[in-house]
């Protein structure tokens, strides 16, 4: 029933009473009957505004907060913007590749020579950094040390160096590891008995970030997750003099699981045997990952990042707890990526609307940069 509606039966009904019979009003106007009216509104609005205070506090009513797409937007503790994403490219060693990896939908293998092309656009629309992973191609690459992974002829450094002439307005992270370089594809240099040799890893690991330091990335970004890499690799930036100048973000909290097959399909870095689980947290490691995370806070880490970043929200909000002064980097891997693609395909939502979900719980955990597959679309629909 409208509310003026219900005045009308308020009013019917006085009038009906007024009918019955009783003692006869000594005057009866039409301003009287108005005023009857005025005061019959009034009273039922004070009921309306007395069963909302019975309902609850005042505070409960909400809803005027966020009625408004604009004032939704005030809601958020964090707006998604380009500065805050971060786009993951695979560099290849080919003389012309561009080649789509299927089981990551829209997304390349790139040779240098296609790699000015496939950036120009994004760049004209934003884009404000990307992250280089190194695909060596060309046979006998590979070997027990990861040797070709500091090459100066090496995608990753040909790629820095590039993009260093044509866009100097991209901001260049460089991932740091050895299992697109090893004939294993496991993350460091093994043992005799195949387990991870963590000191020689370490060694070896921190060499080739400096070597992309030297070659001009802006930033290093370990994923190994040897221990002791971090400090190992402050200390070798400060003895080259570069420290000043490149920024050292550390995959602190990397966890093993499923959601890396389309990525160790688009950069060939599947473990010829075993697993990571050793040297990789284990999913259940909350505590695990806060230890990880203080540790290299301690040993000169200038961002923490969480990965992969939609089922560990938790150890997002956690890295953020306990690095109050630092940014915190999430990235949002190539499973969690390939799966919306999957069920958007499917019906089950829109693409659209579930990459903005998706990375806006990221962003509501914690984090203030992310790593993401879908940075190309956000760059069309940041805009529109």
């Amino acid at each position: 029933m409208s509310f003026s509606s219900l005045v009308q039966e308020l009013s019917l009904r006085d009038a009906n009473s007024a009918r019955r019979p009783g003692p006869a009003p000594s005057v009866s106007t039409f301003d009287d009957r108005a005023s009857h009216v005025s005061r019959t509104m009034s009273g039922y609005a004070s009921t309306a505004a007395t069963s909302v205070s019975i309902a609850g506090d005042i505070g409960s009513q909400l809803h005027g907060g966020y009625f408004h797409p604009l004032a939704r937007s005030w809601q958020s503790e964090r707006q998604l913007t380009k500065s805050m994403l971060i786009y993951p490219i695979f560099v290849t060693d080919g003389e012309d590749d561009m080649v789509e990896v299927a089981s990551l939908p829209g997304q390349f293998q790139v040779s240098i020579s296609r790699l000015t092309g496939f950036l120009e656009p994004l760049v004209h629309k934003g884009l404000r950094s990307v992250m280089l992973f190194g695909v060596p191609m060309k046979p006998g690459t590979k070997d027990a040390l990861g040797s070709a992974a500091d090459d100066p002829e090496g995608p990753v450094i040909q790629a820095i160096q590039l993009i260093r002439r044509r866009f100097p307005q991209l901001f260049i992270c460089a991932d740091v590891c050895l299992c697109e370089y090893t004939s294993h594809g496991h993350c460091g240099i093994l043992r005799d008995d195949s387990s991870l040799n963590n000191q020689m890893s370490v060694d070896r690991i921190s060499d080739v970030a400096i070597a992309y330091a030297k070659a001009g990335a802006h930033c290093v970004a370990p994923s190994d997750m040897n221990d002791g890499r971090i400090r190992a690799i402050k200390l070798k930036l400060i003895e080259e003099g570069i420290a000043h100048k490149t920024l050292l973000m550390s995959y602190s909290a990397k966890f093993s699981g499923c959601l890396y097959g389309p990525f160790r399909d688009a950069a060939g870095s599947a473990p010829s045997f075993g697993d990571r689980r050793c040297y990789q947290l284990p999913p259940g490691g909350r505590g695990l990952a806060r230890r990880a995370i203080i540790r290299d806070m301690n040993e000169g880490a200038d961002i923490i990042m969480v990965k992969p970043a939609g089922q560990y929200l938790d150890i997002i909000s956690d890295a953020k707890d306990l690095g109050k002064d630092l940014p915190i980097a999430a990235y949002q891997v190539s499973g969690e990526f390939s799966m919306i693609h999957a069920a958007a395909k499917a019906g089950v939502f829109d693409l659209k609307a579930m990459a903005f979900e998706s990375t806006e719980s990221i962003l509501r955990a914690g984090a203030t940069i992310v790593i993401s597959y879908f940075t190309p679309q956000f760059l069309d629909w940041l805009d529109n």
